[in-house]
């Protein structure tokens, strides 16, 4: 017995001669991975120095990065509790609620069938009703995730043209994970028919930066009639139970390039159920353009509000409407509401 409590003595003594030097020790041990180790004396330099903010702001990393988000995110809230303006408490925190939110979405099923309808409707210069029947299917790979789609689309024109007339789309998108921090947007589409493009691509990559930041940069190809090119780029946060996002579309003319900007704020509810709310302006801020009639968009403002919810494992849905005020050749407006609506029912066992 004595010569346990000497050796325990001698392993974990009472006193911290200098909680700095502990500190980066520690954070050393982290950052190799070395939890094992890392955690108990990081236990034993907050349970010795209760009020070392950094410490303890370093205990709750150490807890999430093992995959005990709820226990890390404790051990950060009491900190806030006495000190709720603690700017590294408030990064962290915001860092362990979106590892949550992706860890929960590793937890649905891995495959599913999705089916959703939209429509987008306007009156000026003439009416106009656009609707959009999909219904596809979804994996996730140990890459990344892939979804393909079949659209189908019911175009109602009145006076002067008075079209009635149906097309047809595929697609495929994907979201491969590049490295833990880089993932990337890949999408190709194709139309034999005269109102979806005849050919539509997409490329985006994401870097994931520290403190809750992340920012992605690509481009996107049309084809109608021409081929029409858009670069794009945007500007990610999350705080808290919020996710933050500024996104600009440029647009490569033969004139020069125009602009579109578009600022999202979301409000999560759990760890998968938001409320988005979507603000544009510029020269076409619906970008990605769905149907050649919109290239007679000049200048538009619009806003939109989308909720998701996933209601289990199994199954979740997503609805949305917006309105925007779009100015057309010379110096015609209109306005122009759209809505839509989303299902996708999971298939298999959660991993």
């Amino acid at each position: 017995m004595v010569m346990m409590i000497m050796t325990a003595g001698l392993l974990y003594p009472q006193t911290i001669a200098n909680p700095e030097e502990e500190y980066a020790r520690i954070r050393s041990l982290a950052l190799e991975g070395k939890y094992a180790e890392a955690e108990p004396a990081a236990r034993l330099l907050v349970s010795e120095n209760p009020g070392y903010g950094d410490a303890r702001v370093l205990l709750g990393r150490i807890i999430a990065w093992q995959g005990r988000y709820e226990e890390g995110a404790a051990v950060i809230d009491t900190l806030l509790m006495t000190d709720p303006g603690n700017s590294d408490a408030l990064e962290a925190l915001t860092d362990i609620r979106r590892w949550t939110r992706d860890r929960s979405q590793q937890m649905t099923l891995p495959t599913d069938i999705r089916a959703g309808y939209m429509f987008d409707t306007y009156n000026e210069p003439y009416e106009r009703l656009w609707q959009v029947f999909s219904l596809g299917a979804g994996h996730r790979f140990g890459w990344g995730t892939a979804v393909a789609t079949v659209n189908y689309g019911h175009i109602n024109i009145g006076q002067p043209s008075d079209i009635l007339d149906n097309d047809i789309q595929f697609a495929v998108e994907a979201w491969p994970e590049l490295t833990r921090n880089n993932y990337a947007y890949m999408a190709y589409a194709y139309s034999p028919g005269r109102w979806f493009p005849r050919h539509r691509a997409a490329l985006e990559l994401w870097q994931s930066l520290p403190a809750g930041w992340a920012m992605s940069a690509g481009v996107n190809y049309y084809y109608f009639d021409h081929s029409i090119f858009l670069g794009t780029a945007s500007v990610e946060k999350y705080l808290g139970n919020y996710w933050f996002s500024a996104r600009g579309y440029f647009h490569f003319k033969d004139i020069g390039v125009t602009t579109s900007f578009f600022l999202n704020a979301r409000r999560y509810f759990g760890t998968t159920d938001y409320l988005q709310l979507t603000l544009g302006t510029g020269t076409a801020p619906d970008e990605p353009y769905d149907i050649i009639t919109d290239l007679e968009r000049q200048k538009a403002s619009g806003v939109r509000l989308t909720w998701f919810d996933q209601i289990n494992p199994r199954w979740s849905y997503r609805i949305g409407a917006g309105w925007s005020y779009e100015k057309l050749y010379g110096i015609a407006y209109r306005n122009r509401f759209e809505g839509n609506i989303g299902i996708i029912m999971g298939i298999g066992k959660v991993r």
